[in-house]
């Protein structure tokens, strides 16, 4: 790598360390450096008497704090974010000339936000929804935006209907319901009506749009961009994130319950793995096509409702990013941070895909208003780390002082500086696509199949993952008031899979589909379904329903064995406090039967206590774990526990471990908790 791309991975840590402010550790002051003497009573006439105007420390407290508010973002208000580094395994220089894809390696510091695209700021956060996917590299040519999402294609094709599907998606607006989700009437109108949307709603109704964590989902740039390297040669390119814990999901149960016990469930995970030094790691891919092959396939690869088959075009690994500390203040970098994919560095550039020329114009235009003005780039979370020169000035929120006469160019005050730089010398040049046409309001007809690629994600999907679609589309459109909207819902994915909309028919009464011409794709790809991604029971978390007496010879290689593989272990029983074993070891409550709830565990192992426990203690465990047990998650106990297993509705089969006592690595514990679900578990007997 030349010495000028270079990154020093602690350079954005350095400055930001320059903005932090220790506020606790020093007097304090007004803003104006003013030491106060007093900050809990204002300045009146009489100890009774009114609030005088010259209180000028009570008048800048006031005003800063009625200004604190910044309007939220129009989609993806609600999100989290944490610091981290990218390390390059393999040099791109071949592809593209991005200084930071140069030498293996390298490392890159990173600021990624993960959010919900529907719901409000304060909104809950298991719902089912898209998530966004964003990540700023800090590099030495600037900074570079990666802004996707969690699912590989979009709802529409041409930016300019990106306001009708926000509008039709967020609450409507005669009476601001529903928050944070698409089961209503007007998302599914537009869905019916704009059919290009077929591919979406696939993803959308699966058990992508549940994730478990932000740390077990993939994320995807969406569209096809370009990497261009030194000698002027073009690839098309798309990005993929790929989580190292691999990809898995919540139950649609559990996910609503989760967002009553724990709406800030997502961050959560994040803000704990983080802490507990348990590190998020995905490792970025690129899929690259030579220019040649731009029209080879049956789909446009320029259409961001299609994806390019990772079994016709590979994922090439080239690279890994690990974040690994929280951030210091939500608003000031989170909430502040101002993603754009027009944020590009040489040897990366654009296509023609429209829904991606839209947001080129659509990211900076709200950053104006949410940042309050054109220099939101000043920001420290926004700042990059290479300086930066040019002729603009002034604006709101504006820090830079410059000094000189000269705001303009080209000039001779100032020698003609700042100068321009040649692209041998770093200047970004945009890659010369020739492009000829009339100027017309049309869309290629190359983008008009809309249910190929809808069939061959409902062909890839396992018999679990199918009947979750059908579970999915029976929720959304059985929330539909209007049947005829309904109707034409069904209608509509009959053409992706008759079966399917008939039983989703059945499920809302509607009419079956007539006349449905189902797509005639036999295809499928594997890299499509969840239940083909790697599973570890690393960071899993697993509670341990525990009472007094219990059996420490059973629970103590148990925490070793669980801890060892790397699973977070929560001790749970009716009251906090030290609970004693039968041979004197104590243990730690850690929750309650009350604090916590069993949709908030990938696991758990039964354990107990005495053998005869209060009438709350057993209701409450059978509670806990009948719960876990409905949704299919991994179910262990010790000898002991028998009868209290005996007074829930566990039955012997896949997933429940009876009689567990762990040894040596604990290997079938693990196995099973990494399995994550029992899907063949068979519930109603």
């Amino acid at each position: 790598m030349n010495k000028d791309h270079q990154v020093d991975d602690n350079s954005k840590n350095k400055q930001l360390e320059t903005f932090r402010a220790r506020d606790y550790e020093n007097p304090m002051t007004t803003n104006q450096g003013l030491k106060v003497s007093e900050d809990e009573h204002s300045l009146k006439a009489g100890t009774r008497g009114p609030t005088l105007m010259e209180d000028f420390h009570f008048r800048e407290k006031m005003t800063h704090f009625d200004h604190e508010r910044i309007p939220e973002r129009v989609v993806h208000a609600r999100g989290y974010a944490a610091h981290g580094e990218f390390e390059l395994y393999e040099s791109m220089k071949k592809y593209t000339k991005a200084g930071f894809l140069q030498e293996p390696g390298s490392k890159t510091p990173v600021f990624t936000r993960f959010s919900t695209v529907a719901g409000s700021r304060g909104s809950a956060e298991t719902v089912r929804d898209v998530r966004g996917f964003a990540v700023k590299f800090y590099t030495e040519e600037g900074n570079y935006d990666l802004v996707g999402n969690n699912i590989p294609v979009f709802f529409i094709q041409d930016a300019i209907k990106f306001p009708d599907l926000v509008h039709a998606v967020k609450p409507e607006p005669h009476n601001e319901m529903p928050q944070a989700a698409s089961a209503h009437d007007t998302f599914w109108d537009f869905i019916a009506n704009n059919q290009e949307s077929a591919h979406m709603i696939m993803w959308h109704m699966s058990d992508r749009a549940i994730p478990r964590s932000f740390r077990m989902m993939e994320g995807f740039g969406v569209h096809t961009y370009r990497f261009v390297n030194e000698q002027g040669e073009s690839h098309f390119v798309k990005f993929h994130w790929k989580p190292k814990l691999g990809v898995h999901s919540l139950v649609w149960d559990e996910a609503q319950k989760i967002s009553g016990k724990d709406p800030d469930f997502h961050r959560r995970d994040l803000w704990e793995s983080i802490e507990n030094g348990d590190f998020v790691e995905f490792e970025l891919g690129v899929q690259l096509l030579e220019e040649k092959d731009e029209f080879k396939f049956d789909f446009d690869i320029l259409d961001p409702t299609k994806i390019w088959p990772e079994e016709q075009i590979p994922v090439k690994i080239i690279g890994k990013m690990t974040l690994n500390r929280n951030v210091d203040n939500v608003f000031a970098e989170t909430e502040q941070v101002a993603f754009h994919p027009g944020s590009v560095v040489p040897g990366i550039d654009f296509t023609n895909d429209p829904l991606l020329q839209g947001r080129l114009f659509s990211y900076t235009d709200t950053q104006l208003i949410r940042l309050g003005g054109p220099n939101f780039h000043e920001l420290p979370i926004n700042r990059p780390v290479c300086p930066f020169h040019n002729n603009q000035r002034d604006g709101y929120g504006r820090q830079t002082i410059n000094v000189g006469q000269v705001s303009y160019h080209k000039n001779s005050l100032a020698t003609n500086k700042p100068n321009t730089s040649s692209e041998q010398d770093g200047g970004y040049v945009h890659y010369q696509e020739k492009v000829e046409g009339r100027k017309v309001q049309a869309r290629s007809d190359s983008f008009k199949d809309h249910f190929s690629q809808a069939r061959l994600f409902w062909n890839s999907m396992s018999v679990p993952e199918k009947q979750h679609i059908i579970e999915a589309f029976s929720f959304e459109v059985g929330k539909v008031k209007d049947m005829n909207i309904r109707q034409q819902v069904v209608d509509m994915f009959a053409n992706v899979d008759t079966d399917m909309a008939t039983k989703v028919a059945q499920a809302v009464g509607v009419d079956a589909p007539k006349n449905a011409t189902q797509s005639t794709i036999t295809e499928s790809s594997p890299a499509l379904s969840q239940e083909n991604k790697a599973k570890l029971p690393h960071t899993r978390k697993v509670a341990v329903l525990i009472a007094d007496q219990f059996d420490d010879a059973v629970l103590e290689p148990f925490l070793k064995a669980s801890l060892d593989a790397g699973m977070s272990i929560d001790i749970v029983s009716e009251q906090f406090g030290k609970l004693t074993g039968k041979n004197g070891a104590t243990v730690e409550v850690d929750e309650t039967f009350l604090t916590v709830h069993s949709v908030l565990y990938d696991a758990l192992y039964i354990v107990g206590g005495q053998a005869k426990q209060p009438k709350k203690f057993e209701m409450d465990l059978a509670d806990f774990v009948n719960e876990a047990y409905m949704h299919f998650k991994p179910i262990g106990a010790a000898p002991d526990a028998q009868k209290l297993l005996d007074q829930t509705n566990v039955k012997p089969g896949p997933g429940v471990l009876t009689d567990l006592t762990v040894s040596g690595d604990g290997k079938q514990w693990a196995d099973t908790v990494a399995a994550h679900r029992f899907w063949d578990r068979k519930l109603y007997d």
